[in-house]
C-alpha cells in the first residue's frame, strides 16, 4: 500500500507546484505589454492654413491685393463713378477696375500729353521752343494754367497735337464739339482712365531721359492746386478739374515711389451727384488706401 501513497503525493505535489508558479490572471491583466504601450496614439503635427488672397489672379503680392479691395470697396461708395488703373512696373502687373474704360471728360490732365508732344516737337527739329515757352509749359504742369494752354495750343496747332495723341497710349481719347470757336480743343477732350494710365506710362518708359527728369521733376513739387489725387511726398501727379454740363469732373494721374515703381490714374465723373471738395477727398482717399 505504500507505493500507491507515494505515488498519488508526488502527482499531488506536482499539481500544486503549478499552481503555486503560474502567474495570477488577475494579476496579468494589470501588466501592460511593451507592445500596448507603444501603440499608443501621438497627437498630430499642426498643419498651417495657406494664406487667402482677395485677388489671387492680379500677380500683386497678397498685402497688397486686399489695399486694392479696400479702394475698389471704397470707390463704390463715393458720388458719380470712379475709373482706377493701378501699375506695377517693376513687376509689369496692373490692375483696373470695372470704370476704367468709361469716357470721361480730360480736364487738365491732357496738358500732361501736351507737354510730350512739345518736347518731341522740339527734340525732333520741327519746332524750336522758346524761353516763352518754356516757361507756359511749366505753368501748365506746375499750377494747371488754363491760360498757358491756350496759347500754346493756338501757337503750335492744336489738330497737330490730337494727331500725336495716340502714339503716347491715348488711343480712346476723342475730341468733343464745345463752346470754343476752335475744333479740336484742349479743354473740350473726352478719354478713358486707361489712356491716362498709357499717358503716364509713356512718359516714364519711353520719353527721352532730359525730357522725362524735366517731366517728373515738375510732376513731383506741382502747386497748392494740384497737391491731391496721386500728389505725395514720394509722388507727382498732373491733375485735372473742371464743372462740366452734366456735373464735376476730378482726374488725378501719376507716380509714387521715389523710383516712381508705382503709377496711378483716377477719373471720377461726379455725374452731378457732388462737387470738387467731393472729388478732390475721393482721389486723395483711394491714393492713401493703396499706399498708407
Amino acid at each position: 500500500m505504500l507505493r500507491p501513497i507515494l505515488v498519488a503525493c508526488a502527482l499531488a505535489l506536482t499539481a500544486c507546484g503549478h499552481a503555486v508558479t503560474a502567474e495570477p490572471p488577475a494579476l496579468a491583466r494589470t501588466q501592460p505589454s511593451s507592445s500596448s504601450q507603444s501603440s499608443s496614439p501621438t497627437p498630430a503635427a499642426a498643419v498651417a492654413t495657406p494664406e487667402v488672397c482677395a485677388l489671387p489672379d492680379s500677380g500683386f503680392e497678397c498685402a497688397f491685393q486686399k489695399r486694392i479691395v479696400d479702394a475698389k470697396n471704397y470707390a463704390e461708395t463715393r458720388p458719380g463713378s470712379v475709373g482706377i488703373v493701378l501699375r506695377d512696373r517693376k513687376t509689369g502687373v496692373t490692375w483696373r477696375n470695372d470704370h476704367a474704360g468709361d469716357m470721361t471728360w480730360t480736364a487738365s490732365t491732357i496738358k500732361l500729353a501736351m507737354v510730350v508732344n512739345l518736347l518731341e516737337r522740339n527734340r525732333s527739329g520741327k519746332i524750336k521752343l522758346t524761353a516763352d515757352d518754356r516757361r507756359l509749359m511749366t505753368a501748365m504742369l506746375h499750377s494747371s494754367d488754363d491760360d498757358a494752354a491756350d496759347t500754346l495750343w493756338k501757337r503750335y496747332g492744336g489738330a497737330t497735337f490730337n494727331a500725336a495723341f495716340p502714339k503716347y497710349g491715348m488711343t480712346d481719347l476723342v475730341a468733343q464739339k464745345g463752346y470754343s470757336a476752335s475744333f479740336p480743343y484742349w479743354g473740350f477732350e473726352k478719354c478713358t482712365t486707361n489712356d491716362l494710365d498709357r499717358l503716364i506710362n509713356y512718359v516714364l518708359d519711353t520719353v527721352p531721359a532730359e525730357d522725362r527728369a524735366y517731366i517728373v521733376g515738375q510732376m513731383r513739387q506741382v502747386g497748392p492746386e494740384q497737391q491731391w489725387g496721386v500728389w505725395g511726398p514720394d509722388s507727382g501727379a498732373k491733375n485735372g478739374w473742371s464743372e462740366e454740363d452734366g456735373g464735376w469732373v476730378m482726374n488725378s494721374v501719376g507716380f509714387v515711389g521715389t523710383d516712381e515703381r508705382y503709377t496711378v490714374a483716377i477719373m471720377n465723373n461726379l455725374k452731378g451727384e457732388g462737387d470738387y471738395d467731393d472729388g478732390r477727398v475721393t482721389d486723395t482717399e483711394i491714393t492713401r488706401i493703396l499706399f498708407r
